[in-house]
């Protein structure tokens, strides 16, 4: 069994040889996160996606996530390409976009009897751009609908709504039912001789049913404060930004030249193993300062970063702050 990613981002975190966490960043973060949650401004109510997802009275909204975040992985682009864009959308919203459209021209996309079966030709036109970029990964994008598809058909009576309540209000277990049920949120590695698990889209999963119903009815977990920050290639980018992150000469020079690192490889593995402890940190150091009456969590942290990241790209490309580049399904 794979340690869980709390303990796994710990442990890679000691043994890192390539990322360190910088505790004068932490704190230094860590304050500016405080004032803006004691200002209102870290809340579910504030996630940038809020516009984009489904409300919780959405009959659909269940099975919309489980789709979206089944095909939640591999955006990025190298710099100075053509985006991939849908709707003027670019990235995971882009992604969203096109889940809508397809809703809209009367695709049965959120229906698992049609996904577990869908062909690449019929995705390629769900997925299809405004320019001339198409989405990469497509092969593994239509394996991931079909395995899943058929899952929620053998195991869940083809509605994630049945997954999401044999929880019984369980974020943790609502995780360990989607890691065991849908192997493509398998997203573990082996790292200096210990399986160590990082669940990114599993993560995420739950805490976007957790944000669309707002912590209430079908979004209540008792135990959510155990989910960790969804270990990404942009987050990572946003801790190097506040200082928090000091990657090592080598690490940092891969990255400026734009060389793509091999998921499961040893940096890799310690960039988002240390994204998940740092976040931790944070999350404890935070919690232990703002009013008592602010909800803090790793997954509001997350969303936090996620969007600061998207509104000062141009201050952090400016300071030449690269993030990684992975070709995997897990983020």
């Amino acid at each position: 069994m794979p340690l869980s990613p709390k303990e796994s981002g710990k442990l890679i975190a000691e043994l890192s040889k390539h990322v360190q966490i910088n505790s004068e960043g932490i704190k230094e973060l860590g304050n500016k996160i405080v004032q803006r949650a004691n200002q209102g401004k870290v809340s579910v109510h504030n996630f940038s996606q809020n516009g984009i997802h489904p409300k919780s009275w959405n009959p659909n909204a269940l099975d919309w996530l489980f789709v979206v975040d089944t095909l939640n992985f591999c955006f990025w682009h190298v710099d100075g390409e053509v985006k991939w864009k849908v709707d003027n959308q670019s990235g995971y919203f882009a992604l969203c976009a096109a889940i809508n459209r397809a809703v809209k021209e009367g695709i049965d996309i959120l229906n698992p009897n049609y996904y577990s079966t869908i062909t690449k030709e019929q995705l390629q036109h769900v997925l299809r751009s405004d320019t001339k970029t198409k989405l990469q990964l497509l092969d593994e994008r239509v394996e991931c609908l079909h395995s899943s598809g058929l899952s929620l058909i053998e195991n869940f009576e083809g509605s994630f709504r049945n997954c999401v309540e044999q929880a019984e209000n369980s974020a943790v277990q609502l995780l360990e039912l989607i890691v065991k049920n849908f192997k493509c949120f398998q997203d573990e590695a082996i790292y200096q001789g210990h399986v160590v698990s990082l669940y990114k889209r599993a993560q995420i999963l739950v805490g976007d049913v957790w944000a669309c119903f707002k912590g209430k009815g079908l979004g209540r977990f008792d135990d959510i404060d155990e989910m960790t920050m969804f270990p990404d290639y942009r987050i990572p980018q946003t801790l190097l930004f506040f200082n928090v992150f000091e990657y090592s000469d080598e690490l940092m020079n891969l990255l400026r030249a734009e060389m793509p690192l091999k998921n499961g490889s040893e940096m890799e593995v310690e960039i988002r193993g240390c994204s998940i402890h740092a976040v931790t940190l944070l999350t404890e150091y935070v919690k232990q300062r703002v009013k008592p009456d602010r909800k803090v969590n790793a997954i509001l942290l997350d969303h936090f970063l996620w969007d600061y990241r998207r509104n000062h790209s141009n201050q952090i490309n400016h300071k030449n702050l690269p993030f990684h580049k992975t070709f995997c399904i897990f983020y």
